[in-house]
């Protein structure tokens, strides 16, 4: 039986059961009869009226950003996985050189 409750399945199931015992539980103990006021389900700024943003981000701006955090987290990972000798920091810093230009480029306003 011990080797049965400590299976994965099973303890997953215990847990998800647990979880949704006590999600549930704060359910009903949060649910509290008020008046219904307009701003009650808003945002809390601080007792501010919270500004729509004023500018929306286009698809080419996502794609340009995510791209340049790809370039970094590849640099990042190549950079991290060199050997530890003199011609590696050399190499690193050709590369990471390469991989600023690359950024500059990408963050660069467009005419």
């Amino acid at each position: 039986m011990k080797w049965l409750l400590l299976s994965p399945p099973v303890a997953m199931a215990m847990f998800l059961a647990l979880a949704y015992g006590l999600y549930r539980l704060g359910g009903v103990l949060s649910d509290v009869q008020s008046e219904e006021l307009p701003g009650k389900r808003l945002p809390y700024a601080g007792g501010e009226d919270v500004a729509p943003p004023r500018a929306r981000m286009t698809y080419h701006t996502f794609l340009r950003l995510a791209l340049m955090f790809g370039i970094l987290h590849v640099a990042a990972l190549v950079v991290s996985t060199l050997p530890l000798n003199l011609l590696s920091y050399r190499v690193a810093l050709i590369y990471l050189i390469g991989i600023g230009i690359s950024v500059l480029v990408l963050t660069e306003e467009q005419l």
